[in-house]
């Protein structure tokens, strides 16, 4: 089929929410009465502001102009205002030498890597790989979603010649056309508002130009949320819940026993977090994984994903350097079994390495309720100062404290007896376990908590 394109005039029907709602590509005399309003004035750059590098940014003709400095980083000009739901139009032409992009839903915090530009990068690319429209994650975890592959959306960027662009973000959904070629389709729920930034890459070459025109704005409302795995509805997000995984990357985690995330033994592949099956070989294992950041007070709600006769489990207040070298790492545990055919089930003492038990410390209740092998079941782990909670599909499964004169009576009578003050660490990492059985994981989200 031969490659279509869009006319810049051309009217185009977008569907939210349900809704197909009519907007043009490019700027005409009737943008306002659609709903947009002008980024830019023409004229000068009230309501922006420049982070990072120190690229020049002026304005010519009507257009914002960025030219490189070398020596200096990755620079942008950033709208002052955030925004959340949008579509936004633009034309922008680029020199063949110069890669750019621009920035949405975007953040410079000074607790991330000091105030250094963050977030989704909708790229611009006139080089030979041709990945503009694709969605990268700008200082943070990289290719999101490439057109590698798709030879109409590599194909509608124009080099050298001016290219309309139309990016749509509503909820969770951030979607890219080039000159009315549709590129990326992207889910992702690590963040659903932030500033918009134009981006002069870094060169060594001194002057090569990106120039922006005709920057159009207009805010969408609100959707319902979606069933998307992996993402936050907007009232988790007001209570304070983040992604602990964010669907897609190893973004915030790594190998128990290594800084770098394991080279095997695990899959990510359709918004899963997969532990493969190994048979008991243990050099197809990975090994067990662990948050990159330690937690104390926290709530955690994850859906996992058992097979048949797996083992797996959820540890937390983990110690990565305890038990090093001899085996898994040592931490509460969430246990994850098939209790129907695994024979750790009769194991232990008193159902207390089934099932959503606190492993070979607490029983969970033999009533619990376990959805099918194959099927999606939730665990939630509740540690609020010394008191700590299991819940599997609604239920409480396990309640206790830690550091209490019980508690230590159960670790005494248990396998953690060699470890002194076993479970009382005041912070520790969460860690997903590789037993060799295959168990995946999704939507995994952590909200930390006050002490009292």
């Amino acid at each position: 089929m031969p490659r279509m394109t869009t006319p810049v005039h051309a009217l185009v029907l977008v569907a939210i929410g349900g809704a197909l709602l009519a907007t043009a590509c490019t700027p005409g005399e009737n943008k306002e009465e659609e709903g947009f309003a002008r980024l830019f004035n023409g004229q000068d750059l009230t309501g922006w502001v420049q982070r990072g590098g120190e690229a020049v940014y002026a304005i010519e003709d009507g257009a914002i102009v960025g030219r490189t400095v070398p020596d200096t980083p990755n620079s942008f000009l950033c709208t002052e205002k955030e925004h959340s739901n949008f579509q936004l139009e633009f034309e922008v032409k680029v020199d063949p030498a110069l890669n750019s992009g621009v920035q949405i839903r975007s953040h410079a915090t000074p607790e991330y890597q000091d105030g250094r530009v963050h977030g989704y990068q909708v790229e611009i690319d006139p080089s030979p790989r041709a990945w503009s429209g694709g969605i990268y994650d700008e200082a943070r975890r990289g290719w999101l979603d490439s057109p590698e592959g798709n030879e109409e959306a590599q194909k509608a960027f124009r080099p050298g010649e001016w290219n309309a662009y139309r990016i749509q973000a509503v909820g969770d959904r951030i979607q890219t056309w080039v000159n009315g070629v549709a590129v990326a389709d992207l889910v992702d729920g690590v963040d659903r508002s932030g500033f918009i930034g134009l981006q002069v890459h870094n060169s060594d070459q001194e002057g090569l130009e990106v120039r922006w025109r005709n920057l159009w704005l207009k805010e969408l409302p609100e959707v319902p949320d979606g069933e998307y795995p992996n993402t936050l509805t907007n009232e988790e997000r007001a209570d304070g819940w983040r992604l602990l995984w964010d669907g897609r990357t190893t973004w915030g985690w790594r190998g128990a026993r290594s800084e770098a995330f394991p080279d095997k033994g695990w899959e990510i592949a359709d918004g899963e977090l997969t532990v493969l099956e190994t048979g008991g070989d243990e050099s197809r294992a990975g090994g067990d994984i662990i948050t990159v950041d330690q937690y104390s007070d926290f709530e955690l709600k994850l859906e996992f994903k058992i097979t048949p006769g797996a083992n797996s489990g959820i540890k937390y207040f983990v110690d990565p350097e305890l038990n090093k070298g001899e085996g898994s790492a040592i931490g509460l545990e969430f246990q994850i079994l098939d209790d129907d055919t695994h024979p750790d089930a009769k194991l232990g003492k008193d159902g207390n390495r089934t099932m959503a038990s606190l492993y070979d410390l607490i029983a969970a209740p033999e009533d619990k309720v376990v959805r099918a092998v194959g099927e999606w079941n939730e665990a939630r782990i509740v540690s609020r100062g010394s008191h700590v909670e299991h819940w599997l599909n609604g239920q409480k499964t396990v309640d206790f404290e830690r550091g209490s004169p019980e508690f230590r009576r159960l670790v005494a009578a248990s396998k953690y007896k060699i470890w002194n003050n076993f479970g009382e660490r005041p912070e520790g990492h969460i860690l997903l376990q590789d037993h060799g059985n295959r168990v995946s994981f999704r939507s995994v989200r952590i909200r930390e908590l006050d002490a009292d």
